[in-house]
């Protein structure tokens, strides 16, 4: 103020800037166009973009080229986009001839996502600067249109069999390379693979001393699965920042090599960043060894407090605990998080799923619902894998409902709502679906042709794989299923000459077999599933348990015992406890064989008493082959076979009152031929209809005493 107040000349250039400035009708008019410039700029420092374009709307007429380029830049900032259109409809060839004005509108119509614009602007201007091509670039990689960054690369004229690459590199600055590298990595194919090792090859070694260049093309070399060439330039890095160490161990990742990554994870001594948390959790729960377990629990306690609230590391954080199998921890992390995103909330729900704790998941959205976090397509088909793995038809329809049209839309959804209706019994429902989807993928066809098969519906399930081309493991499941056991292995031969071999072939090879009580088949099944998948453990396991049950159906209990005990040591795995659930006035029962903690326990055994008599006399024998171990004292072959938990869960809902006339059962084993036809005795004698989903099927009892399967299970 005492500067303006000894110098009459600023206070004459401050009087005349005021003056400059009229009001008419409410308008901002201006006299000059500096003053406009002036006012313009105050307000774009101020991030009041729409007021600053607001001025230049106003004073048009005066606009000069630096106003116009400040104007569209607002555009751009604010994400208007009708405005931006507007400036650019009332530009003089002039103004379209200026360089920072066409830098601006490049910026302007990649950020509004006009790709077609932007190439339109860029393919007339004549002299391209460097800037130029670094906004298109980086623009089409953000736009997710990497082809066309490699179309730009040939419309430099530049043949990357033949040239040395000095042109590029002096059209091109550091940061420029990178995209050019981050672009081929991204399309992945031939033609970026020619180019990035190209560019790769004739890139001075003054560029290699740059840390973000080197990342670059550490990481387009890892995902052309070039591990060796990527690891050769992180060796020759000789100050390896924390990103390119996140490089590097994230392409180990991506090449499924997840040792490694822990290897080099643990030679980093620098301070970790939240991304590469997020890498090293990700890894642990994929290897899920001893080592990942304890190594990725340490780094967890270890974590900084201000990273627990990052939602992409605590839902890579929470996603490893639960793969881990500790639901506990999963949880506790959950509960500490402040500000939970839909991420959050999906990576819990869906750990429920992988540990059989799926009607947790319910609770979990009812939890959403109350806080306002709205479920995403991810969470969506989350819940729909609970409703699946819950069979409850109640839980189903009542998430159903709350699922939006438009996501309903999405194919992902369909295929998730087709398997969810075909696992709860509702075929109808699922063959609704299943003919709403436009454009069916291999996921669709499967869901309903394992609908079917899961229904007894085998003829519909043999038409629809009719029109289906190239699906062999449904065929092979059918043969199976019908004891055809050469005609199956022979088309696993033949499909095995072209594709890799398919677990889920053998599998239904082996439960064939195991209801063919043939030792001998199985024994040749399960041990080439050991030689060709001997890190599928979950599935050896079940192997383990169909074949220990043919042993102990043929009375070879000591060797059933020996052999399940020795195997499933051998895998380092857990066998499932059998339990069976079902839904009683609103809430989910779960009971295990020989449950005696409900509270109604006294009623079921004593209904089971009472089905078991009746049974006897409609001349039902109880069947000794599906004893699995040897009579305890005071056990007889009635009491074991008849204490199974589906069994239990039938007559818990036999006892209430009213009876019903239609129960559902889930069972995650698969249930024995005792209590396969013991059910369906049940359902004759009580004329109702009973649902059993097991875990290879699901069956449904009908008051004639007839099941869906007849009797192919």
């Amino acid at each position: 103020m005492l500067l303006i107040r000894n110098n009459g000349y600023w206070i004459y250039r401050l009087n005349r800037l005021l003056s400059s400035c009229q009001s008419k009708n409410g308008e901002n008019l201006f006299s000059s166009s500096m003053a406009l410039s002036s006012a313009m700029k105050k307000r774009f420092d101020s991030k009041q973009y729409k007021e600053a374009l607001n001025l230049f709307d106003q004073n048009f007429e005066i606009s000069t080229d630096s106003t116009i380029d400040m104007a569209i830049k607002a555009c751009t900032i604010s994400k208007d986009y009708k405005p931006g259109i507007r400036i650019q409809q009332r530009l003089s060839s002039k103004s379209r001839n200026n360089s920072y004005i066409q830098a601006a509108l490049l910026c302007f119509y990649l950020e509004s996502k006009d790709i077609d614009n932007a190439m339109h602007l860029f393919s007339f201007i004549t002299n391209k600067s460097n800037y130029m091509y670094t906004v298109m670039f980086k623009g089409l990689i953000t736009n997710n249109v990497a082809e066309k960054v490699l179309d730009l690369f040939d419309e430099m004229k530049i043949d990357p069999d033949q040239f040395n690459l000095s042109i590029l590199f002096n059209l091109s600055i550091l940061f420029n390379l990178s995209i050019l590298f981050n672009a081929c990595a991204v399309l992945n194919n031939n033609r970026a693979m020619k180019i990035g090792k190209k560019l790769l090859d004739e890139m001075p070694q003054n560029y290699r001393s740059n840390n973000i260049t080197s990342t670059s093309a550490i990481n387009m070399l890892m995902k052309f699965g070039d591990v060796e060439s990527a690891e050769r330039i992180f060796r020759s890095i000789k100050a390896k920042d924390i990103i390119t160490y996140g490089a590097m161990v994230k392409g180990y990742v991506g090449n499924e090599m997840f040792e490694k990554a822990l290897d080099l994870f643990e030679q980093i001594h620098l301070r970790l960043t939240n991304v590469i948390y997020t890498i090293v959790f990700n890894t642990c729960a994929k290897l899920c060894n001893d080592r990942a377990m304890k190594l990725g629990k340490e780094l967890l306690a270890k974590m900084p407090e201000n990273y627990r609230n990052n939602n992409i590391t605590s839902t890579s954080a929470i996603d490893m605990l639960m793969k881990f199998g500790d639901v506990e921890s999963a949880e506790r992390m959950f509960r500490s998080i402040k500000a939970k995103g839909t991420n959050i909330y999906g990576a819990l729900m869906n750990g429920y799923n992988l540990n059989g704790e799926s009607w947790k998941c319910f609770k979990i959205f009812e939890e959403m619902k109350e806080k306002d976090v709205i479920p995403d397509e991810i969470a969506w088909n989350i819940l729909l894998g609970a409703c699946s793995k819950s069979g409850m038809l109640h839980h189903c329809q009542y998430i159903v409902n709350q699922i939006p049209l438009n996501i309903q839309n999405k194919i992902r959804i369909q295929n998730s709502l087709i398997d969810m209706w075909g696992k709860c019994g509702s075929i109808e429902k699922a063959k609704n679906v299943f003919n709403l989807v436009v454009d069916r993928d291999t996921i669709t066809y499967n869901g309903m042709i394992n609908a079917f098969g899961l229904n007894g519906m085998g003829s519909q399930a043999a038409e629809l794989y009719r029109e289906m081309p190239n699906n062999l493991r449904d065929h092979v499941d059918c043969l199976s299923r019908l004891f055809m056991f050469d005609e199956a292995q022979q088309l696993i031969e033949d499909y095995e000459k072209t594709n890799t071999p398919s677990i889920v072939m053998y599998m239904s090879l082996l439960s064939g077999a195991r209801n063919n009580r043939n030792s001998n088949l199985s024994e040749k099944i399960y041990k080439r599933m050991k030689t060709l998948f001997p890190n599928a453990k979950e599935s050896l396991a079940a192997g383990v348990v169909l074949l220990s049950n043919i042993y102990s159906s043929l009375g070879k209990h000591e060797e059933a015992k020996t052999f399940r005990s020795n195997q499933i040591e051998e895998l380092g795995v857990k066998v499932k406890v059998g339990l069976s659930w079902t839904e009683i006035k609103g809430h989910i029962v779960h009971l295990k064989a020989h449950d005696h903690s409900h509270p109604q326990s006294t009623e079921i055994y004593a209904k089971i008493d009472r089905l078991k008599s009746k049974a006897i006399e409609n001349g039902f024998i109880f069947d000794s082959s599906w004893m699995t171990r040897s009579l305890n004292e005071n056990e007889i072959i009635e009491s074991v076979l008849c204490g199974h938990s589906e069994l239990l869960v039938i007559a818990l809902n036999l006892i209430q009152e009213p009876a019903p006339k239609f129960i559902q059962v889930v069972k995650n084993l698969r249930v024995c031929g005792h209590c396969h036809e013991f059910t369906k005795v049940i359902a004759k004698i009580e004329q109702c209809d009973i649902v059993v989903r097991e875990a290879n099927r699901i069956h449904h009892f009908y008051p004639n005493g007839q099941c869906s399967c007849q009797d192919h299970f």
